[in-house]
């Protein structure tokens, strides 16, 4: 078991939840993995309810599941899940780089490889979580540059859903393909050639659910206390 974390706190449920995405994007847990209350109120040393109130809120985020009667778990995307996905990626960003056509500036193409330094940084690290996050950020980016809250709404609930495919199917050296690709749409965003950004960002997505390797997950009870890094809760 891990050491109690002090007080029952915001901040206490906050690192639990933490460890738990960072675990998910890591892809540390199998997809289809169980995650019940009672072992990871032991893992944590938490209460049950603090740990229920953790999983609800990464049910209400789409990065776990609900099953009636089977419990929260890791999700276990099909291949026609997979497929449905990417198909609405490719078709979304097509539309926002089209429409940023006559909205490039040099800030924007600043941000972009500002942001493309920080997911080359993660990627030499091997920072798993990171690497996921930031790149789904990177698409994010380019949606929010139009100013259209519904399309940039829309994208991150795609997102969500795209990011857990990624943490339990891809390798982790795959995302190392991904960083060059971005810097691929960024480079052709500089040069005016927004027919070129599209046609490499369908092939990056295309890349992206070639890679996943759906994988049935293990049929041993996984050690819950071996998934997870220590909590690190500040002093109050």
């Amino acid at each position: 078991m891990m050491p109690r974390p002090g007080k029952g706190d915001p901040e206490t449920d906050e690192a639990v939840y933490k460890a738990v995405l960072t675990a998910i994007l890591e892809g540390r847990i199998e997809a289809g993995t169980k995650l019940a209350e009672t072992p990871l109120a032991e893992v944590f040393g938490v209460s049950r309810e603090r740990i229920r109130k953790v999983l609800h809120r990464l049910v209400a985020e789409r990065r776990l599941e609900a099953i009636p009667n089977r419990g929260v778990r890791v999700p276990e995307p099909s291949l026609e899940d997979v497929r449905a996905v990417y198909q609405a990626h490719r078709v979304l960003e097509a539309g926002i780089l089209h429409a940023l056509a006559g909205r490039l500036d040099a800030d924007l193409l600043q941000r972009l490889e500002t942001h493309i330094g920080w997911e080359q940084r993660a990627a030499m690290e091997r920072d798993r979580a990171s690497s996921v996050r930031l790149s789904g950020e990177f698409h994010l980016l380019l949606a929010d540059a139009l100013g259209n809250a519904e399309i940039s709404a829309f994208l991150r609930n795609l997102l969500t859903r795209s990011s857990i495919m990624v943490s339990v199917y891809e390798s982790a050296a795959d995302s190392i393909c991904g960083v060059h690709e971005h810097a691929a749409i960024v480079e052709a965003l500089a040069s005016n050639n927004v027919d070129k950004a599209i046609s490499l960002s369908a092939e990056h997505f295309r890349h992206i659910e070639s890679r996943l390797r759906l994988k049935k997950p293990e049929v041993e009870k996984p050690d819950l206390a071996s998934l997870f890094t220590p909590l690190r809760v500040p002093e109050p």
